[in-house]
């Protein structure tokens, strides 16, 4: 059996939001209906669709401000949790992301806070790409970011952040 939040959360970011127009909120929606005998069909415990759609439940509660300026700020110190858990690449990545005006303050925290609620012990580079992807496509207005942050996972070869 697949075991871990990511897999799931993976799972209905492959099969229910791409290329749907699907929310975040239409698949809370849908939870007790035939899309939990398809996760646990897929190899996926209860157990593990319940976190991950308390995970989801989580981002559609939480959007920070639109308003709120990009890549302009003071510099966010981490805490001793989160530096336990996100590896070095992984903080460098969301600071750049930050900078470069693909995430404000308010996103950044939001990805932060989902990345930490993955429930694992060490959240890796590619883990918070997929964390950030997902928060982006619930985010209003980051079109553009989600698109560019789409590249960052799916090409062969990345585009840089300039």
């Amino acid at each position: 059996m697949k075991e871990s939040i990511l897999d799931v959360l993976l799972y209905l970011f492959e099969h229910y939001f791409a290329g749907e127009d699907l929310a975040v909120s239409d698949v809370l929606q849908a939870h007790d209906t035939p899309l939990m005998g398809e996760l646990v069909k897929a190899g996926f415990s209860p157990a593990e669709i319940g976190k991950a759609f308390d995970w989801l439940d989580g981002l559609s509660r939480r959007r920070p401000a639109s308003d709120a300026p990009r890549g302009v700020g003071p510099v966010r110190v981490f805490h001793a949790a989160e530096l336990e858990r996100l590896d070095v690449a992984a903080r460098g990545f969301l600071l750049a992301l930050e900078q470069h005006g693909v995430l404000d303050a308010g996103q950044r925290e939001l990805v932060l806070d989902r990345a930490l609620a993955l429930d694992q012990d060490e959240i890796d580079l590619d883990d918070l790409k997929w964390v950030v992807l997902m928060v982006l496509f619930d985010q209003p207005g980051s079109e553009a970011a989600y698109a560019w942050m789409e590249t960052q996972i799916f090409a062969d070869d990345p585009e840089p952040l300039h």
